[in-house]
C-alpha cells in the first residue's frame, strides 16, 4: 500500500499516541494503516509498507488481536492471512474501552479495596501516627468511588449499540454547556 505524505504523517502520530496509551509505537502504527487501509492487508504487505520487520508486525496483530482490535479475513485466491480493523470509530472506542476497564480498571478496583479492608482491620498498621491512618482511608475511600463510578460508566457505554454511543456523547455535549 502506498502512503500519502498525509496518510505518513497519520501513521507516525498515532504510533506516537499509541506510546502515550500504553501499546508500542509498532502496534499503533499497525493498527493506524488497517485503519486507512480500504482493504484487508497480509502481514507482509503491512511490514513492507511501514518499513518494519515481519516478526514485529505478527507481534502487533497478536497484542491487536487480543485487544479486539484486529481480524484475520481470508481473500479468495490469495493463501495468506489478511487483517483488518473494526470499520465504525464508535465500536473501537467501545472494544478499547472495555479492554481498558478489564486492565486498568478492574485489577485497581480489587487493590483499592483490600487495601481499604486492610487499614479497616489494622488502622495504623502500628507504625503510622493515627493522622496519616485516617488521611490514607479518606483516600482510599475517595479513589475507590472515583474507579467505581468510572467502572460503571464503562460498563453501560459498553452495553450501547455504537450509535447510540455516539448520541449519548453528543447529549453530554450539551449538557456539559448547562452546567457551565
Amino acid at each position: 500500500m502506498k502512503l500519502t505524505p498525509v496518510m505518513q504523517k497519520f501513521v507516525l502520530h498515532w504510533g506516537e499516541m499509541g506510546c502515550r496509551w500504553g501499546v508500542t509505537r509498532s502496534v499503533a502504527q499497525v493498527h493506524a494503516l488497517l485503519m486507512l487501509s480500504p482493504a484487508p492487508l497480509p502481514a507482509d504487505e503491512i511490514g513492507e509498507t511501514l518499513g518494519v520487520a515481519r516478526s514485529n508486525v505478527s507481534t502487533s496483530l497478536k497484542e491487536l488481536q487480543g485487544w479486539g482490535l484486529a481480524r484475520i479475513v481470508h481473500v479468495f485466491g490469495d493463501r495468506r492471512e489478511h487483517f483488518e480493523t473494526l470499520g465504525d470509530v464508535w465500536e473501537m472506542f467501545q472494544v478499547i474501552l472495555r479492554e481498558r476497564k478489564k486492565r486498568e480498571l478492574d485489577p485497581t478496583l480489587v487493590t483499592l479495596r483490600d487495601c481499604a479492608a486492610e487499614a479497616a482491620a489494622n488502622p495504623g498498621g502500628g507504625k503510622a501516627d493515627q493522622t496519616v491512618a485516617e488521611h490514607f482511608a479518606r483516600r482510599i475511600a475517595g479513589l475507590t468511588e472515583f474507579i467505581e463510578l468510572s467502572s460503571s460508566w464503562a460498563e453501560r457505554g459498553q452495553a450501547l449499540a455504537p450509535k447510540n454511543a455516539k448520541r449519548l456523547f453528543q447529549l453530554g455535549d450539551k449538557i456539559f454547556r448547562l452546567v457551565g
